[in-house]
């Protein structure tokens, strides 16, 4: 519990860093790209503020996955984690085609219309460059605190981080192209937000296409899989296993296996052998993994079965 709670007070800790750095980016941004005739730094502000929005999420979300299984509960909140993170790749996707639809218009506008663009003012630049050195940083400290504490929504967010890095890059060129080539190419500015609108797209579905398999209860990966096989016969007194079933319930993990033990053997021993099962899955898969070991009586007949030891 007290693990738990320090993960989720880390988890907070970074993400609301997070929140105070993209509010005052997008406000900033926002007002550069109005004031500074920039659709692209425009779009990369919402792009912020998406961030800003996504950030409130994570921590609503660490905070409910903190609490302690219940009644209603049983098996505790991991899910809400996922779920969360999910919501942060449908916003992605809901902003980058918002974003599509007012860039691709203006290009039409442009090409087809013969309607003028304005060049961005030049201190729209320095905006630009703050808001990549300041998105970057955050990517690299939110991502080494969300692996440290094995946090998928936390390692979400700082890839948005990176995108709203990865977008400004694209402003950035686009800005400069418009201004030093003049107004007849100041539509590179909002090519350039067209470039941002895709990143976010693709992130955005690379992030829900990630968890997706958490919320149908797909199996661990089998690299995981693969780790509870070999503990599995690390114990010579179980004879074998099957019914082996994993799902990732968030930053848990739930693991059902029945294991085959000497038929002759006595309820304390083998409730020893289930044990020492059960803790040699914790220190592999951490002290929060909900387990369920199910013993019966190994029958010579069936030894060449599958999941039986050789």
């Amino acid at each position: 519990m007290e693990q738990m709670t320090n993960r989720g007070k880390e988890a907070q800790k970074i993400t609301i860093i997070g929140m105070g750095v993209n509010f005052i980016l997008a406000v900033i941004k926002f007002l550069a790209g109005l004031f500074g005739g920039s659709a692209a730094l425009v779009a990369d502000a919402i792009h912020s503020l998406s961030d800003f929005i996504s950030d409130i999420v994570v921590i609503i979300g660490v905070k409910i996955t903190s609490k302690p299984a219940d009644e209603d509960h049983n098996y505790g909140h991991g899910k809400v984690e996922t779920v969360s993170t999910v919501l942060i790749g449908i916003f992605l996707i809901v902003v980058s085609i918002s974003l599509l639809r007012s860039s691709g218009l203006a290009i039409y506008r442009f090409f087809f219309k013969g309607e003028e663009l304005t060049v961005p003012k030049f201190f729209v630049l320095y905006i630009v460059i703050i808001s990549i050195i300041s998105k970057e940083a955050l990517y690299q400290m939110t991502k080494i605190v969300g692996k440290k504490i094995k946090n998928d929504a936390v390692i979400a967010n700082a890839w948005h981080h990176r995108t709203d890095a990865l977008s400004s890059v694209a402003a950035l060129i686009g800005v400069l192209l418009a201004i030093l080539l003049g107004k007849d190419y100041a539509v590179f500015d909002p090519i350039a937000s067209v470039v941002v609108s895709i990143l976010i797209f693709k992130v955005g579905l690379s992030i829900i296409l990630s968890n997706m398999n958490q919320l149908i209860d797909a199996a661990l990966k089998e690299e995981e899989v693969q780790k509870l096989k070999d503990i599995l016969k690390s114990i010579s007194d179980i004879k074998g296993y099957h019914k082996l079933k994993t799902r990732r319930l968030g930053y848990y993990i739930s693991i059902d296996v029945h294991i085959f033990v000497e038929k002759n053997l006595n309820v304390l021993k083998s409730h020893d052998i289930a044990t020492l099962l059960e803790d040699k899955i914790y220190q592999t898969f951490g002290k929060e993994t909900i387990i369920s070991v199910h013993v019966e009586p190994y029958d010579d007949d069936k030894s060449n079965e599958l999941n039986y030891r050789e």
